[in-house]
This record gives C-alpha cells, sequence and structure tokens, in this order.
C-alpha cells in the first residue's frame, strides 16, 4: 500500500485541524508529521511548545469552531486522556465528537453518526494503535442513511433548544 491507501481503499486528502494539550502533546507532533506525510493538509491550532500548565480548551476549542465552519474537513483532538478533548470539543454547536479506543468506532462513529473530530488520549495511546485509529477516522464517510439522518436531526434539535436557554 503507498502512504494513501488504508484497508477500505484509498484515502482523499483532508484538511484536518488538530490540538493537544501538554498530555497530548507528543503524540500530536508524531501524527501530525505522519498525516502531513499521507499528503493531508494539517491546520495546528496547538500547543505548538510543550508546558505543563497549559489548558486543552484553550487549543481544542478554536479547533472545533474550525471544524463546524467548514474550515476544516475533520478534527483530531488529544489531551491526557482524551476525555476532558471530547467534553470541550463537544460543547462547540455542530461539533460530534468522540473519544475512540477501538477501530470499529472510529469507522462506525463517522459512518452513522457524521463523526467530526477523533478524541485521543495521549497518555493511554501509542503512536501506532493512534495512526490505525485516525486513518480509519479519515477514510470513514458518512453514510447518510435516513435513520442516521432521523438521529442527527434530533441531536442538532437539542443543540438548538439548549443554546436558546
Amino acid at each position: 500500500m503507498n502512504s494513501n491507501e488504508t484497508a477500505a481503499g484509498v484515502e482523499e486528502a483532508l484538511r484536518i485541524g488538530m490540538s493537544a494539550d501538554h498530555g497530548g502533546f507528543e503524540l500530536k507532533e508524531r501524527l501530525r508529521a505522519d498525516l502531513s506525510l499521507q499528503g493531508h493538509q494539517i491546520t495546528d491550532f496547538g500547543a505548538f511548545e510543550q508546558h505543563d500548565d497549559d489548558d486543552f480548551p484553550d487549543y481544542v476549542v478554536p479547533m472545533a469552531r474550525a471544524v463546524a465552519e467548514g474550515r476544516v474537513d475533520r478534527g483530531i483532538a488529544i489531551c491526557g486522556s482524551g476525555v476532558g478533548a471530547c467534553i470541550a470539543a463537544n460543547k462547540v454547536r455542530g461539533v460530534r465528537a468522540s473519544l475512540i479506543h477501538d477501530l470499529f468506532s472510529a469507522r462506525q462513529g463517522v459512518e452513522d453518526d457524521d463523526m467530526n473530530v477523533l478524541c485521543l488520549g495521549g497518555k493511554v495511546t501509542d503512536l501506532e494503535s493512534a495512526r490505525g485509529l485516525a486513518s480509519a477516522f479519515l477514510a470513514a464517510r458518512f453514510s447518510g442513511a435516513e435513520r442516521f439522518r432521523r438521529r442527527l436531526g434530533k441531536i442538532a434539535e437539542v443543540e438548538s433548544l439548549e443554546t436558546k436557554r
């Protein structure tokens, strides 16, 4: 396989936003380099240096907004466990982020739930696993099946009601 192929076929180049705090900084840097070599256009939202006292929302929220606004196609957010990054990303209207640990969920989250931000834990996910999870996430496409569109519509309705409260 060449660098743009996956088990699912040829992966198209995407615009990817990436963000991480100190807990995910090293994994972000290594994964960013790999994805760039595969031809993806990476927008790095930080952190740009290792600082133990930085805060994941400072990096994750701007990246999530870029996903929601269509300035990037997909996002990858990394913090120590991935939990905080996921919580922060999901506060942005139009973002569907999930903390992922397995290949099935990385693919199915996009195919069924139109997941647009992958969250990883830099302290619990090794580089090889992150590469596989990112590849499955980026290669997957939303199926658009009626039942999935219906469910997403219900989620969008909740988002709309919550922002009016």
